[in-house]
């Protein structure tokens, strides 16, 4: 089942990329009692991912924030050492890199791409959100993986 506007975000682990080396964020963590916009790509540094998808929020990041968001989060079934490299190549310094390695928070959720037949394997389809304590308060869900408009940051901006 898809998630949607109203549900509560199901627990699981994210990877993330610490001074220390590799560790686990849990869901939890990242959403109990905040305000969290959610963003999810296909694939780090892929064409629409790296050069339309990341880019607006990167460039909206301070009015973003500014809108009592506590965080921004990028989430991809990507390994945690290539969301780093991504995060480093990108500049993205406002936004938090989530490694979904296995696509578990994907599956989860009920918005896992099976992207086999372009021999990516399984993926997470292109979506943005609002969480506010852990619950979904808006949800923007490309339906090709190739766009990035109603996901991108302008959507979000306009959920706020």
């Amino acid at each position: 089942m898809t998630i949607k506007v109203g549900d509560t975000l199901p627990e699981t682990k994210f990877k993330i990329m610490t001074a220390d080396g590799p560790a686990e964020r849990s869901s939890s963590d990242l959403f109990a009692g905040r305000t969290v916009v959610l963003f999810a790509v296909p694939g780090a540094f892929t064409p629409t991912c790296h050069n339309n998808h990341l880019p607006g929020f990167v460039e909206h990041a301070d009015t973003i924030l500014s809108k009592g968001v506590d965080e921004i989060a990028v989430v991809s079934v990507n390994d945690v050492f290539v969301m780093n490299a991504w995060a480093k190549a990108t500049g993205a310094e406002k936004i938090t890199f989530l490694a979904d390695g296995s696509a578990d928070f994907a599956k989860a959720i009920g918005l896992e791409l099976d992207a086999s037949g372009a021999g990516l394997g399984i993926r997470s389809k292109r979506y943005a959100m609002i969480v506010k304590d852990g619950k979904v308060t808006a949800l923007n869900i490309e339906e090709m993986p190739g766009k990035a408009e109603v996901s991108g940051a302008a959507g979000i901006l306009a959920a706020l």
